[in-house]
């Protein structure tokens, strides 16, 4: 099943992403769970400004992060192929991409999925969950041709 990106580019940055990028990376997180039915992505890359606001809102940290995930919850009884919102600050991810001496795009296509794997319900608050979502970003990275993103940061 093919990701359907609700693709909102609220920066004037330049050096982002395009939309069958973005499609790309997400199909290629459900292709690894087949069972999922929902497809449509909202992707927005904002600012620092809009990025720490709503971090602040919804974290209580206040600053801008490198990305944001807001799953769709559908009402009682309605179904939608919506699986959720990603907030991707293009300061922050540049920033990172830079500091971790990676192509910035191939640092977007990590914050993609793994922005993609919070929606569908992984996270990293544990440390069995974080090592279980990284080593599925891994896989799922590498079938874009795209190192380790966790070994570049050890070095």
């Amino acid at each position: 099943m093919t990701a359907l990106i609700d693709y909102q580019l609220a920066t004037d940055a330049t050096q982002v992403p395009e939309t069958a990028q973005l499609e790309r990376w997400v199909t290629t997180v459900l292709e690894h769970h087949p069972e999922e039915h929902r497809f449509e992505v909202t992707i927005r890359i904002v600012d620092a400004d809009e990025s720490q606001a709503l971090n602040a809102e919804y974290r209580d940290k206040n600053r801008p992060t490198n990305v944001l995930s807001f799953p769709f919850e559908a009402p009682p009884g309605i179904e939608l192929p919506l699986l959720g919102d990603l907030i991707i600050c293009q300061s922050v991810v540049a920033r990172e991409a830079t500091q971790q001496q990676k192509p910035l795009m191939q640092h977007y296509a990590h914050m993609v999925i793994h922005g993609t794997l919070h929606l569908l319900g992984y996270d990293h608050m544990e440390d069995d969950d974080a090592e279980t979502m990284e080593q599925l970003e891994r896989r799922l990275l590498a079938r874009l041709d795209i190192p380790d993103p966790y070994l570049i940061e050890m070095q």
